[in-house]
């Protein structure tokens, strides 16, 4: 017969991850302390699985990994915080979409109004004000990996568009290089009209469809 053993290790550990869980989906925390608390709760588990492991005691493991957590979690969040609201503010009145993505990455998302006339490659005045900053804001950071992705709406074959959308991404790596950011850091390429955001039957649709987006991670 199974007998139930109380162990207050094991419950404090539960107790931490459920309060970081529930902390992390706050509706009214600040990004930053989303990150913090998720932070603690992995920390938490690795740190009573490392102490328990290794015959320590898992609650006391837990509190010392979650600590560890909350710190990494803040750090980076903190980092990725102020880049958001720093593009956020630079771009606004612009089109330019901004925003946080469900892997930790800064995602913007510069439509044709912005970015580039039909069928070129040439970045348009209205995107230099919006590079401008950005590359100040990469250009002295190691830390970040950025991923320049061109697309295009469907008019034309894939032997025009696809070539086009790659052309867009270096043109943009090749203006954020020439302001300093370090071209190995930064990834190109191109899809094409393979993933349309809108319809491509009205020309609404077809401008939202050409676009780049550049998405923004730091490294581990």
């Amino acid at each position: 017969m199974n007998t139930f053993r109380f162990n207050p290790s094991r419950l404090a550990m539960t107790g931490l991850v459920a309060s970081a869980v529930v902390l992390a989906g706050c509706a009214d925390m600040s990004e930053r302390q989303k990150g913090t608390a998720t932070g603690a709760g992995i920390g938490a588990v690795a740190g009573a699985a490392i102490s328990s492991m290794t015959g320590g005691k898992a609650g006391t493991g837990a509190v010392a990994g979650g600590a560890v957590g909350a710190v990494v979690g803040n750090i980076w969040s903190k980092r990725q915080e102020e880049r958001r609201q720093a593009m956020e503010q630079a771009t606004r009145g612009t089109g330019v979409e901004v925003s946080r993505t469900s892997d930790n990455q800064l995602k913007l998302n510069i439509p044709s109004e912005v970015s580039f006339d039909t069928n070129s490659a040439a970045i348009k005045p209205q995107m230099r004000s919006v590079l401008d900053p950005f590359a100040a804001s990469l250009r002295d950071d190691p830390s970040v990996r950025i991923d320049i992705v061109g697309h295009t709406d469907s008019t034309g074959s894939d032997a025009i568009n696809n070539p086009l959308s790659v052309d867009r991404a270096q043109s943009v790596r090749d203006y954020l290089a020439a302001r300093g950011v370090s071209p190995s850091r930064i990834n190109v390429e191109g899809k094409g009209s393979y993933q349309p955001i809108a319809d491509n039957s009205s020309e609404s649709g077809r401008a939202k469809n050409r676009r780049v987006e550049i998405y923004i991670a730091e490294r581990a």
